[in-house]
């Protein structure tokens, strides 16, 4: 019972940090609510107990594309000042985009809650199952990833260290 009001908390956590993402004038702390909704759904992650998602999440999206948006923003050093300001027809666009893709999202409501709901296998997910798919039947697609990726590594040291004179 705890779990689902925790699960209810934290939802209600990351649609609020979303929603202040679009609506927060500074884009630093735009990028902050967006972290807090990130952590948000991955403690949904760990509730549902798909914890290597919810890890993940938290290294790439959190991690590494924050850091990467947070450099970005003060690269670019966005003020009010400079930002043109948007045409009328530009607001009125977005307004129908928006009403257009919230019909879109309570129809899908509807036809989700008519169809019927299949029980999964416990395994289905885990860590385990995952290096077992991996090192099975995905072994050969694994190791081309792996060479790529030593490759990529290689190249950015070479690229990166100063010539010895």
């Amino acid at each position: 019972m705890m779990q689902k009001y925790l699960f209810i908390i934290l939802g209600v956590f990351a649609v609020l940090s979303a929603l202040m993402v679009v609506f927060e004038k500074n884009p630093v702390h735009s990028v902050l609510y967006l972290v807090l909704a990130f952590f948000s759904v991955a403690g949904e992650f760990v509730l549902l107990n798909a914890q290597f998602i919810a890890i993940v999440n938290i290294i790439v999206y959190a991690g590494a594309i924050m850091v990467l948006f947070l450099f970005v923003i003060m690269l670019l050093n966005l003020n009010k000042e400079t930002e043109p300001h948007k045409a009328l027809w530009m607001k009125f666009g977005a307004v129908v985009t928006g009403g257009l893709l919230f019909l879109v999202m309570v129809s899908s409501l509807k036809v989700a809650d008519s169809m019927e709901v299949q029980s999964l296998h416990s395994g289905i997910g885990t860590i385990q199952q995952l290096g077992k798919v991996l090192f099975t039947q995905f072994l050969l697609p694994f190791e081309v990833s792996a060479v790529l990726f030593l490759a990529a590594m290689v190249g950015a040291v070479m690229l990166s260290k100063k010539d010895i004179k």
